[in-house]
C-alpha cells in the first residue's frame, strides 16, 4: 500500500503561508509576501501532480476494477455519541484528487499573476496572507473525510471569500458587496446545516465512506418518516443542496455573484474558476450515491435549478456591459450546467454519463475561466477601466492577452478541438438522454455563451481604438505567463480520457464524442459567434435596434429581471415593516418593560429596605417592641377563638 500521508502538508503548507505572511509579513519588504505566498501554492501544486500520478497510474484498484477511496490521514476530533464523531483528515478519491489539481493550479497561477497586478498595492501583504487562507479553505474542504469537516471549512470559505472581496475598505461598494455576498450564503448555509443534522440522524454518521458506501449502512437505512409527501433523506437532500445553491450562486441565491467583482481581478479569477463557486458542485458530486439512489427528487430538484440558472445567466451576460460582470453571470450558467449534468445522470457506468460530463466540465472551465478573469484583469490594468465602452482596438496593443483571451471564448463557445467543446458536448448527450426538452434549454445556453463572449471579444479587441490617456501595453511576465500556462490548458485539457479516471461510481468506462449531438452543437456555438461578428465587429447600430425591438425584455435582462430590487422590496417593505417593526416594539415594550419593571419594583423594595438600617439605637428598639406587641395580641386573639 502506497503512504499518501504526506498530503497532510497540502492543507498545512496554506495555514503556515497564512499565519506567516499575515503576522510577520510587515517585517520585510512587501514583494517577499508574494514571492513566499507563490512558492508555497508551488509546492502544493507539485504535491498535487504527484499525488494524482501515484493514485491512478501507481496505486492498485480495488478487486473490482474501480480506483480506492483512501483515507490518507484521519484523526478522531469530537465524540458526540458512541457511533457519531466528527473526524479531521484528508479523503482521497478520484473527484477530491481532480479537486486539488484544479485549485493548487489555478491558485499557483493567481499567486503568480497576482505579483504584478497587486504591485504597489496598500494591502499587498494581507492580500496575500488572505490569498493563502482562502486556498486552505478550499482544500481542507474538498479533502474532507466528513460532511462536518466539510461544512466548518465551508464556512471558512466564506469568510475568506469576505476579506478578500471588500480587499478595497475603503470603497462603499466593496465593503457592500462583501456583506451581501457573505449574508446571502450564511442563509443557504443555514439550510446546509439543517440538511447535515437530517442526514446524519437518519443515517447514524457524518462520515463520507459510509454514506456513500451503495452497501453500506447509510444506504441500507430507511427513508425515514414522510412530510408533505418526501423522505426525511429527501428533505436532507435538498436542504443540503440549498447550502450548495447559495455557494455556486445558482437562482435565487445568485445575487451575491456579480458584486463581488467589487475585489481585485485575481480574486475573481480565484473565485470564478476554482474554488467557491464550484463548492456546490462537487457537495452534491460528493454525495452523489445518496442523491441518485435515496433521493431521486432531490436530484430533480438539482437539475431543474441548475438548467433555470444557466439560461437565466446567459441571457443576462447578453447586456452586461462591465466585462468582470459579464464574467461572472457566465460563470453562473456554466455551474449551471455542471448542476443541470449532475441532475439527469443516473449511478453506475454510463448511466452516470451526466456525473462524469459535470465534473469534466468543472476541470476544463477552471482553465479558461481563470483564463478570461485573468486576461480581463491584464485589460483592466492596461486602460483603467472596466466598462467595454471604453475599449477598443486593443489587439494591437496587447497580443499576448488578445491571442490567450481568443483562445479562451472559442473553448467556453465549444469550439473543437479546444476543451469545451469535449466536456459541453458529454453534458449535451447526457442531457438529451434525459430530458429532449431541457437538453434544447442548454444547446440554447450553448448558443447564447457564443454570442455573448464574443461580443465581449470584439468589444474589446477590435473596432476602433478609444482615445486612451496612455498608450495601453502588455503587462510585466509575471501576469502573461500565467496567462500563456492556462491557454495551453485550455487548448489540451479536453484531450484527457475524463471518463477512465471520474465516474459516479469510481470505475472507469469509455466514453465517445456523439456527432449527432456535436454537430448541432458545433453549429449553434457558431452561429452565435457569426451573430457577434455582425453585431460587434465593425461599429454599427444594429445592437440597438435590436435591443429597442425587444423592449421591455431586454431592459428587463439588463436590469437583472430586477431580482435585486425584489430582495429590497421583500427585505425593507415586508419584512422590516411587518416582521422586524412588530418584533422590535415588543422588545422595547414588552420584553425591555418588564424587564425594568423588575428592576423598578427590585429598586423601590430596597430603598423601603434600606429605611430599617438608619443605624439609630430607638428605632431599632421601637421596632422590636412594636413587633413583640403585635405578636402578643396575634396569639392571644387566636387563643381566645
Amino acid at each position: 500500500m502506497i503512504d499518501f500521508s504526506y498530503t497532510i502538508w497540502i492543507l498545512l503548507i496554506p495555514l503556515f503561508m497564512f499565519v506567516v505572511v499575515g503576522l510577520f509579513g510587515n517585517r520585510f519588504k512587501p514583494i517577499v509576501s508574494g514571492i513566499a505566498g507563490t512558492s508555497g501554492l508551488f509546492v502544493m501544486w507539485v504535491l498535487s501532480l504527484v499525488t494524482a500520478y501515484k493514485y491512478f497510474f501507481v496505486l492498485e484498484k480495488a478487486a473490482d476494477g474501480s480506483f480506492q477511496k483512501l483515507l490518507a490521514v484521519n484523526i478522531r476530533w469530537l465524540n458526540l455519541t458512541d457511533k457519531l464523531h466528527i473526524d479531521m483528515g484528508v479523503l482521497l478519491d478520484p473527484i477530491s484528487i481532480m479537486m486539488l489539481i484544479v485549485i493548487t493550479t489555478v491558485s499557483f497561477m493567481v499567486h503568480l499573476y497576482s505579483i504584478g497586478y497587486m504591485d504597489g498595492e496598500k494591502g499587498f501583504m494581507r492580500f496575500f496572507a488572505t490569498l493563502s487562507l482562502f486556498s486552505f479553505s478550499m482544500l481542507g474542504l474538498v479533502v474532507a473525510t466528513n460532511i462536518f469537516q466539510m461544512y466548518i471549512f465551508w464556512e471558512l470559505v466564506g469568510v475568506s471569500s469576505y476579506l478578500l472581496i471588500g480587499f478595497y475598505y475603503t470603497k462603499d461598494s466593496a465593503v457592500s458587496a462583501s456583506k451581501k455576498a457573505f449574508i446571502v450564503t450564511r442563509f443557504a448555509d443555514l439550510g446546509f446545516l439543517i440538511g447535515i443534522l437530517m442526514l446524519s440522524f437518519s443515517a447514524g454518521t457524518f462520515d463520507f465512506l459510509s454514506l456513500t458506501d451503495i452497501h453500506g449502512p447509510a444506504m441500507s437505512s430507511g427513508s425515514g418518516v414522510m412530510f408533505l409527501g418526501l423522505s426525511t433523506m429527501t428533505w436532507s437532500m435538498i436542504f443540503i443542496f440549498m447550502g450548495g445553491a447559495g455557494k455556486s450562486a445558482m437562482f435565487p441565491l445568485h445575487i451575491w455573484l456579480p458584486d463581488a467583482m467589487e475585489g481585485p481581478t485575481p480574486v475573481s479569477a480565484l473565485i470564478h474558476a476554482a474554488t467557491m463557486v464550484v463548492a456546490g458542485v462537487y457537495l452534491v458530486a460528493r454525495l452523489f450515491p445518496i442523491y441518485a439512489l435515496k433521493a431521486p427528487v432531490a436530484l430533480d430538484v438539482v437539475m431543474y435549478v441548475g438548467a433555470f440558472s444557466s439560461i437565466f445567466a446567459a441571457v443576462i451576460a447578453c447586456t452586461q456591459f462591465d466585462i468582470k460582470r459579464v464574467l461572472a453571470y457566465s460563470t453562473m450558467s456554466q455551474i449551471g450546467m455542471m448542476m443541470f449534468a449532475l441532475g439527469v445522470s443516473g449511478y453506475g457506468g454510463h448511466e452516470g454519463l451526466g456525473y462524469m460530463a459535470s465534473m469534466f466540465h468543472l476541470f476544463t472551465h477552471a482553465f479558461f475561466k481563470a483564463l478570461l478573469f485573468l486576461a480581463a484583469g491584464a485589460i483592466i490594468h492596461a486602460v483603467h477601466s472596466n466598462v467595454m465602452n471604453d475599449m477598443g482596438g486593443l489587439r494591437k496593443h496587447l497580443p499576448i492577452t488578445h491571442a490567450t483571451f481568443l483562445i479562451a471564448c472559442l473553448a467556453i463557445a465549444g469550439i473543437p478541438p479546444l476543451a469545451g467543446f469535449f466536456s459541453k458536448d458529454e453534458i449535451l448527450a447526457a442531457g438529451h438522454e434525459k430530458s429532449l426538452m431541457l437538453y434544447w434549454v442548454e444547446m440554447i445556453v450553448s448558443g447564447l455563451t457564443a454570442f455573448y463572449m464574443f461580443r465581449l471579444y470584439y468589444s474589446i479587441f477590435w473596432g476602433k481604438d478609444q482615445h486612451y490617456h496612455h498608450t495601453p501595453h502588455e503587462a510585466s511576465w509575471t501576469m502573461t505567463v500565467p496567462l500563456m500556462f492556462l491557454a495551453v490548458g485550455a487548448l489540451l485539457a479536453g484531450l484527457i480520457p475524463f471518463s477512465m479516471f471520474v465516474s459516479s461510481d469510481r470505475m472507469p468506462f469509455m466514453s465517445h464524442i456523439e456527432l449527432g449531438i456535436a454537430i448541432p452543437a458545433v453549429l449553434v456555438g457558431l452561429f452565435g459567434i457569426i451573430l457577434a461578428t455582425i453585431f460587434y465587429r465593425k461599429e454599427t447600430t444594429i445592437p440597438d435596434q435590436v435591443f429597442n425591438a425587444l423592449g421591455g425584455f431586454s431592459r428587463a435582462a439588463y436590469r437583472k429581471f430586477y431580482i435585486d430590487e425584489v430582495y429590497l422590496f421583500i427585505t425593507k417593505k415586508i419584512i422590516f415593516n411587518y416582521v422586524s417593526r412588530p418584533i422590535a416594539w415588543f422588545d422595547r415594550h414588552v420584553v425591555d418593560g418588564a424587564m425594568n419593571g423588575v428592576a423598578y419594583v427590585t429598586n423601590e423594595t430596597s430603598e423601603r429596605m434600606k429605611r430599617f438600617q438608619s443605624g439609630q439605637l430607638q428605632q431599632y428598639a421601637l421596632v422590636l417592641v412594636s413587633g413583640v406587641v403585635l405578636l402578643t395580641l396575634l396569639f392571644t386573639y387566636l387563643w381566645t377563638n
